[in-house]
């Protein structure tokens, strides 16, 4: 007696996005990436601003570089979302996240939201700026908001290409094309962290317990995420070298342009914009992860990603700390007062000649600034470890970023 057999129902997957729609939001995330790096650039530059000029107007070449990168991020989100609600099909609106009712990428729903930031920032800060009068410290509270709002629009532009990606190998394979647009958006983030540590970062603390810490602790995690998400040999290290050379561009192009100081008092009389110091040789511990993704091998599973943190977090550890060691005493130097290296033009009007500039602060003033120890390198190594497991946890997570 023959037997009825019940075929399973069928599984509903979403639909494949047109063509037209893979193709508009190619663009988008193009632009928005534009956006993210002339951000960057914009940031550094009032950076700069501050410490050549003093006091600075809304309307400073530096702040239209921001909100340049604000407007294209925040506009070009909301074409998206609003063309996916309102004239999308359903086959694009399958490939989008839903939120109060209207569709869109989620890298579009991040620059939309840091767009709202930056925008409220704005007003909040000359009005900060006509209560308190200038800011002591980098993160005043409406620079906070303005510097999540950009933080914002970098990541959105990171997952819109990262969408385009990963849409790209679904359909081609791992060797479809996108994977430049994922390492150039990972070095602009990358460039966007350290601005953050500036603080802690000038060669003169590089010797300090504060900037081994806060380093191992920050930088591996975008690294190796954002590598393994591009599925590059080499992303950590092309990543690093992006982040590279967006400083060096403003290092060396920055003392170009004449500048001096508008508000007082004034102990350094500079005559040229100053840039930040020699950016971090970043790319000599991503070398270091990118060998040891290399030599433990690019699959998944939770050994193997284990096993990749511990080795790529004490590689980390040692190349940085070791690279960064001897490469500041050479920048406080004399072989460092030179054009390519800089050391001698970083110094804002605000800051005087003296003995401090060629000395490292941790031995200067070891109350303020703890010189490293063993045990600094040993909790180094361990929040190395750390972060770069949450790195591959991310960028486990960004490999499937289809939406």
């Amino acid at each position: 007696m023959a037997t009825a057999v019940l075929a399973p129902p069928p599984v509903e997957m979403p639909l494949p996005a047109t063509a037209p729609a893979r193709s508009r939001s190619a663009l988008a995330s193009r632009v928005v990436l534009f956006g993210a790096t002339s951000i960057v650039f914009g940031v550094l530059w009032d950076i700069s601003w501050h410490r050549t000029i003093g006091r600075d107007t809304f309307w400073t070449p530096a702040h239209l570089a921001i909100y340049l990168g604000g407007v294209l991020g925040g506009l070009t989100a909301a074409w998206l979302i609003l063309r996916a609600t309102f004239r999308g099909t359903p086959a694009d609106r399958a490939g989008t996240v839903r939120l109060f009712g209207f569709h869109g990428p989620l890298g579009a729903w991040f620059c939309a939201w840091g767009a709202l930031a930056m925008i409220t920032s704005a007003p909040f800060d000359n009005w900060w700026h006509d209560a308190y009068g200038l800011d002591v410290e980098i993160l005043s509270p409406p620079h906070t908001l303005l510097a999540l709002g950009m933080y914002g629009i970098v990541i959105g532009a990171l997952l819109l290409v990262l969408r385009e990606q990963n849409l790209a190998a679904a359909q081609a394979g791992p060797g479809a094309p996108g994977r430049g647009l994922v390492l150039h958006a990972g070095g602009v983030l990358l460039a966007m962290v350290a601005i953050f540590f500036t603080e802690y970062s000038w060669p003169n603390q590089q010797r300090a317990q504060t900037f081994f810490l806060v380093s191992c602790a920050a930088y591996p995690t975008y690294l190796i995420a954002v590598a393994r998400a591009s599925r590059h040999r080499w992303g950590a290290t092309v990543i690093a070298a992006v982040f590279m050379a967006i400083n060096l561009l403003m290092l060396w192009l920055l003392p170009l342009f004449p500048g001096q100081p508008r508000l007082g008092p004034i102990y350094n009389p500079v005559t040229h914009f100053v840039p930040l110091a020699f950016p971090l040789l970043l790319v000599v511990p991503a070398f270091g992860l990118d060998l040891v993704r290399g030599w433990i091998g690019h699959g998944h599973g939770w050994r193997r990603d284990w096993l990749l943190a511990l080795a790529g977090g004490v590689a980390f550890t040692a190349l940085f700390c070791l690279t960064q060691w001897h490469f500041s005493a050479f920048l406080i130097g004399e072989g460092g007062q030179n054009w390519l290296f800089g050391a001698d033009r970083h110094w804002a009007y605000t800051e005087g000649p003296g003995e401090f500039r060629a000395r490292f602060w941790s031995e200067t003033s070891p109350r303020w600034n703890p010189p490293a120890t063993a045990r600094t390198f040993a909790v180094a190594a361990l929040l190395a470890v750390l972060k770069c497991r949450l790195g591959l946890w991310l960028g486990n997570w960004m490999v499937k970023v289809q939406r």
